[in-house]
């Protein structure tokens, strides 16, 4: 963003705030002044309508600046009266407004290639990984510089991911759809193994995981618009619900007791109680759709869900009652999954399956794994 410093020197007796700028737009101004060999430091508000901090950055900035200037002897140092100032006045004009949450933008392009874009997630580096760009059964990264590469270009022969969770030890966990597997990638060697693999299971989709690395898998059946719901632990597929309508993203709350399971035909968000064994009970309807279908879904820090809405073009975030509270608006129309990156973790990441480029908004919460 482009910014401009002016450096002005002089003598300024007491009207040190008084406004020298009347910008038409959003404007931070700072003032920096010096009595002798006392630097006071003024932070002037020209914001019509937030409020914004001094950035971190920026001080370091007017710390050299300041020495620089002394330095150099660019202002006199002789003795003057105390009520007179020596001042550097420091106009800090920054064309950036105040940063907007909700507004979708690209991140990366990641090739033409955009039917089986799925499953983001981010490491503790921030580096974005998603499946199936280029072509189906690979994995693909986005650094934190914004660069895309290929990650994995070929998963072992059978594979093709969907769902990506990382792990504890930041062990890649993958749901592998066509292999009825849960694949695990050790990120540093990029070897690929088995983690549980059950026949038993139509095509393992979407992947949650809490509670020391337990998993749980939505596992839809397209073709009969039902769906099922596994547990993942220890190597091993545990059948926990049946008879379903097409699971497709699922999600854990915060306080990891309650298990969240959306229907994409059905339109329905499906609510469990989840105990500390990873059984759930008490299913209920947590939000139902009128229109288009669903896909991936991802909780914040508050409880609430976000929910990709294919076909419609939006991100959905519902309260921790089920309540919709807005919609975001993105570029594609098919939005397939969502996580949550940045170094704040209030970064939204967004697959979509009609346009090769990852889409980012910014939200006012933290993802759930960013929770200290």
């Amino acid at each position: 963003h482009p910014t401009q410093l002016i450096l002005i020197s002089g003598e300024l007796f007491s009207k040190t705030s008084e406004t020298l700028l009347n910008p038409s737009e959003s404007f931070t101004v700072i003032f920096v002044t010096s009595k002798l060999f006392f630097l006071d430091f003024i932070l002037v508000q020209l914001i019509k309508e937030n409020k914004n901090i001094i950035p971190i950055s920026l001080r370091l900035v007017i710390n050299k600046l300041i020495f620089l200037i002394y330095k150099y002897n660019f202002i006199s140092m002789k003795t003057l009266r105390l009520e007179s100032l020596i001042a550097l006045l420091i106009l800090y004009i920054s064309c950036e407004k105040k940063e907007e949450n909700y507004i979708a933008n690209d991140l990366a392009y990641v090739g033409e290639f955009t039917i089986g874009l799925e499953g983001p997630a981010v490491d503790k580096q921030g580096n974005l990984y998603f499946v199936n760009p280029i072509h189906n059964g690979s994995v693909g990264i986005v650094d934190t510089d914004g660069n895309f590469n290929l990650f994995i270009e070929h998963l072992p022969e059978g594979s093709t991911a969907n769902g990506i969770r990382f792990g504890k030890d930041q062990t890649m966990y993958l749901a592998d759809y066509t292999g009825h597997n849960v694949l695990k990638v050790n990120i540093q060697t990029k070897d690929v193994s088995v983690y549980a693999h059950d026949t038993l299971l139509n095509q393992p989709n979407d992947l949650a995981i809490c509670c020391n690395d337990r998993m749980f898998a939505s596992d839809p059946n397209w073709k009969e618009s039902t769906g099922q719901l596994w547990r993942v632990e220890n190597g091993k597929f545990h059948l926990l619900a049946k008879d379903m309508g097409t699971t497709n993203g699922v999600e854990v709350s915060p306080d990891e007791k309650t298990l969240y399971v959306n229907e994409s035909t059905q339109r329905k968000v499906w609510a469990f109680d989840l105990n500390s064994k990873g059984n759930i009970s008490n299913k209920r309807l947590f939000h139902q759709f009128n229109d288009f279908g669903m896909d991936g879904m991802r909780c914040d820090i508050d409880g609430n869900l976000y929910i990709t809405r294919y076909g419609k073009g939006t991100v959905a975030k519902l309260s921790p009652k089920g309540e919709l509270i807005l919609e975001v608006s993105t570029k594609g129309k098919k939005p397939s999954n969502i996580t949550f990156g940045g170094t704040d973790g209030k970064t939204a990441y967004v697959t979509f399956q009609d346009r090769g480029y990852i889409e980012t908004f910014r939200v006012e919460k933290a993802g759930r794994s960013f929770a200290k």
